[in-house]
């Protein structure tokens, strides 16, 4: 199996107008192996099959790595060579490897990494070519305001912008924007050039490192793409202009909604209709020049995508597991300590169990925060659009004694604004820290309200100094002249 950025290579190289035998010489790839992913109509991950390492140098490559890292910031005449690289590990990690076998490791993993790779960007932008970038806004979900990231797609030929909302910017929801905005126009553009790594890869020294998901992704859609260098804003004028027209436009005042799908769908149609004005340079309209965008675009594939990353985990001894530090997701009490396959896409976490039957579907934790989906929080803001269902929430139960009593003696409007404060507050420090906050601001000032839970939140956050030994004061009565006869 070749890796996904040959595949790429494959699809672009015929689209080009290549034939079988060019690609085969010049990837130097079988034919078959060409025909396989020229006709291959859907180029989704797969779940995980395990496979046992091939190579001794496996074990060292996350050190070889971070050396390669950190030699990005460095003069480039004193980084590692691949013969310094083998003399660390056989003095440093007691490897027993030859110096020809960490040779054609390094050479390997520096083309997986495309270091030393430059990219060039074409400032003239032609019809069907595309920027991408993030920005931020906020808005009430379920009634709690949240700053979230929003991805714009704009073409700069036409000065369209199309925007999507997500939670968070990684390759998920990168991938599953993308996919939504394609699906809209009824194409793919031929090319689009990133804000840096927006989401999808990690830079290396010069260059990006894609991600896994969108790598297939870019090659089932058969888009080029390239990121643009570190500081460089005139290489991305275009998409940071739309991020903030859009922002000023269709989210002032904040906008508010329950569902982001739907939510989504409205927003592609709402940035349409901001295009039916003249082009700031061309004097055309920019919905009327956008024809000519949609004209060079891509067709879309008979398959789509399924934008999904997939992870395999051991479960806790409850039946749990741990995605991306810190948020738990339940899976089974009886799938305890045994390995799921857990299907992480932009909105949404499923769980399988070793056979791939779906065990469970969640919908996607983000933030620092911690979270559990067994958490008494995720109640807080259906709870808060229902403030009357209260007496049988599992909110009131997972309380400690002395807020459910306070809780319960306050009157129907006060309740429901202790908890619009209880939703807010576990949004940002989690159910726990808010629990917390709110008994110590009951035990010092008598109630719950908002500048209380917030004083005691942050003494939450803060520990105490201790030191070794008591601190004299002595020395600063005798300065200020305190306790001198």
């Amino acid at each position: 199996m070749i890796s996904m950025s040959k595949v790429h290579s494959i699809r672009q190289m015929r689209m080009r107008g290549h034939n079988v035998s060019e690609i085969s010489r010049t990837l130097d790839v079988s034919r078959d192996t060409v025909y396989k992913y020229l006709e291959d109509p859907d180029l989704s991950p797969q779940p995980p099959i395990r496979c046992k390492s091939t190579s001794v140098m496996d074990q060292y490559r996350p050190l070889i790595v971070s050396w390669l890292e950190e030699d990005a910031k460095s003069w480039h005449k004193q980084r590692h060579t691949a013969k310094r690289i083998w003399e660390r590990l056989v003095e440093e990690e007691n490897a027993k490897v030859s110096d020809s076998t960490v040779r054609h490791y390094v050479c390997k993993l520096k083309r997986e990494l495309g270091i030393g790779k430059e990219r060039f960007l074409d400032l003239v932008w032609a019809p069907g070519e595309a920027q991408a970038d993030f920005g931020e806004a906020d808005f009430y979900v379920m009634g709690a305001r949240r700053r979230l990231s929003y991805f714009v797609l704009t073409f700069p030929f036409s000065n369209v912008g199309l925007a999507q909302v997500f939670p968070g910017e990684n390759a998920e929801c990168v991938c599953q924007a993308l996919k939504d905005i394609f699906e809209f126009i009824g194409g793919v553009p031929a090319r689009i050039v990133f804000d840096n790594a927006a989401g999808v890869g990690r830079r290396i020294g010069g260059s990006v490192r894609t991600t896994d998901l969108f790598a297939a992704f870019a090659a089932h859609y058969g888009f080029a793409f390239s990121f643009c260098n570190p500081n460089a804003g005139h290489e991305k004028g275009s998409v940071e202009n739309k991020v903030g027209f859009i922002r000023r436009n269709l989210f002032v005042p904040v906008p508010s909604f329950d569902t982001g799908r739907r939510f989504n769908k409205s927003l592609l149609d709402r940035c349409m209709a901001l295009s039916e004005k003249d082009h700031w340079a061309r004097g055309e309209e920019e919905r009327a020049l956008f024809v000519e965008d949609e004209v060079a675009l891509i067709g879309l594939p008979g398959q789509p995508f399924d934008v999904v990353r997939y992870e395999v985990r051991k479960t806790d001894k409850l039946g749990r597991v741990r995605l991306e530090s810190n948020h738990i997701y339940s899976a089974a009490p009886e799938l305890a300590l045994t390995e799921v396959v857990c299907a992480l896409r932009a909105r949404e976490v499923s769980i399988a169990d070793a056979n791939g039957a779906l065990i469970v579907t969640h919908p996607r934790a983000y933030g620092s925060a911690p979270t559990s989906t067994a958490d008494p929080a995720n109640q807080l803001a259906l709870l808060a659009r229902k403030p009357g269902a209260w007496g049988n929430s599992q909110v009131r139960v997972a309380l400690p004694d002395g807020l459910r009593a306070y809780m319960d003696g306050l009157d129907k409007d006060a309740r429901a604004e202790r908890i619009r404060l209880m939703r807010n507050v576990s949004a940002d420090r989690g159910w726990s820290a808010m629990v917390s906050a709110a008994e110590r601001a009951l035990a010092h000032t008598g109630r719950v309200d908002e500048a209380g839970i917030t004083v005691a939140a942050l003494r939450g956050e803060s520990a105490p100094v201790d030191y070794d030994e008591p601190v004299d004061l002595g020395v600063y009565d005798a300065a200020f002249g305190k306790g001198v006869a």
